[in-house]
């Protein structure tokens, strides 16, 4: 399946059942195993589950493929795994501690403007 296909699936599935903060990194300049991280948050665990969960339906009904699903026994950090997309489904206090934006930010400035947007968040 196209990239660009794959990657409007997922962002429609997550808007779908109201995820929120929908973040889509491009990582083909930084690794072979995936072109794309999407992150998103769920308000509870019963939410992130979900979300998830609308994710692989909506991937497997346009012939799409999922390689793997961790995390749904918590629902506190699911990754859905579809190969060319990595899928992170988080609570918000779980997105902040980890910081996958600013771990992904593709270069120096971006890092810099996410780092200082951190700063400010925690102060």
């Amino acid at each position: 399946m196209d990239i660009r296909k794959l990657q409007k699936i997922v962002v429609a599935a997550l808007e779908e059942i109201k995820g929120k903060d929908i973040e889509v990194i491009n990582t083909t300049k930084l690794t072979a195993l995936f072109d794309r991280i999407v992150i998103a948050s769920g308000d509870s665990n019963r939410q992130t589950r979900s979300l998830a969960s609308n994710v692989q339906e909506k991937v497997k009904a346009a012939g799409g493929e999922v390689i793997s699903v961790e995390g749904e026994e918590s629902g506190e950090w699911v990754l859905v795994d579809l190969g060319a997309i990595v899928v992170h489904v988080m609570l918000p206090v779980v997105r902040q501690y980890y910081n996958l934006e600013e771990l992904w930010a593709t270069t120096p400035a971006k890092r810099r403007k996410l780092s200082d947007a951190t700063a400010d968040a925690s102060e």
